[in-house]
Protein backbone atom coordinates (compact mmCIF):
# COMPACT_ATOMS: atom_id res chain seq x y z
CA UNK A 1 0.00 0.00 0.00
CA UNK A 2 1.39 3.47 -0.87
CA UNK A 3 2.18 6.13 2.18
CA UNK A 4 -0.15 9.07 1.31
CA UNK A 5 1.90 12.73 2.31
CA UNK A 6 -0.43 13.10 4.83
CA UNK A 7 0.86 9.86 6.44
CA UNK A 8 4.50 10.78 6.13
CA UNK A 9 5.91 11.88 9.76
CA UNK A 10 6.93 15.91 10.22
CA UNK A 11 10.21 15.50 9.34
CA UNK A 12 10.09 13.76 5.94
CA UNK A 13 7.33 16.61 4.95
CA UNK A 14 9.83 18.78 6.42
CA UNK A 15 12.62 17.57 4.30
CA UNK A 16 10.24 17.39 0.76
CA UNK A 17 9.16 20.93 1.45
CA UNK A 18 12.57 22.44 1.39
CA UNK A 19 13.55 20.30 -1.44
CA UNK A 20 10.94 22.01 -3.09
CA UNK A 21 11.58 25.05 -2.16
CA UNK A 22 15.43 24.84 -3.50
CA UNK A 23 14.46 23.90 -6.42
CA UNK A 24 12.27 26.49 -7.54
CA UNK A 25 14.94 29.13 -5.79
CA UNK A 26 17.78 27.44 -7.63
CA UNK A 27 15.56 26.82 -10.93
CA UNK A 28 16.34 23.31 -11.19
CA UNK A 29 13.13 21.85 -12.56
CA UNK A 30 13.18 18.08 -13.16
CA UNK A 31 12.25 19.01 -17.14
CA UNK A 32 15.34 20.60 -17.87
CA UNK A 33 17.23 17.27 -17.63
CA UNK A 34 14.37 14.87 -18.57
CA UNK A 35 14.61 12.58 -21.61
CA UNK A 36 10.97 12.90 -21.93
CA UNK A 37 11.50 16.65 -22.38
CA UNK A 38 9.70 17.36 -25.56
CA UNK A 39 5.71 18.20 -26.60
CA UNK A 40 4.60 14.92 -27.98
CA UNK A 41 6.41 12.75 -25.35
CA UNK A 42 5.09 14.68 -22.28
CA UNK A 43 1.83 16.42 -21.93
CA UNK A 44 1.66 16.83 -18.23
CA UNK A 45 0.32 20.31 -17.00
CA UNK A 46 3.23 20.60 -14.70
CA UNK A 47 6.02 21.06 -17.85
CA UNK A 48 8.34 22.79 -17.98
CA UNK A 49 8.54 23.59 -14.46
CA UNK A 50 7.79 20.08 -12.47
CA UNK A 51 9.43 20.10 -9.38
CA UNK A 52 8.42 16.90 -8.81
CA UNK A 53 7.03 13.94 -11.82
CA UNK A 54 6.57 9.84 -11.45
CA UNK A 55 7.79 9.62 -15.03
CA UNK A 56 11.14 11.50 -14.87
CA UNK A 57 13.82 9.73 -16.27
CA UNK A 58 17.05 11.63 -16.38
CA UNK A 59 18.61 12.14 -20.16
Amino acid sequence: MARRSTDLPWWRKLTEAVRRIFAVQSKRYLCDSCKYDYPSACSRPERPNALRCPDYKHK
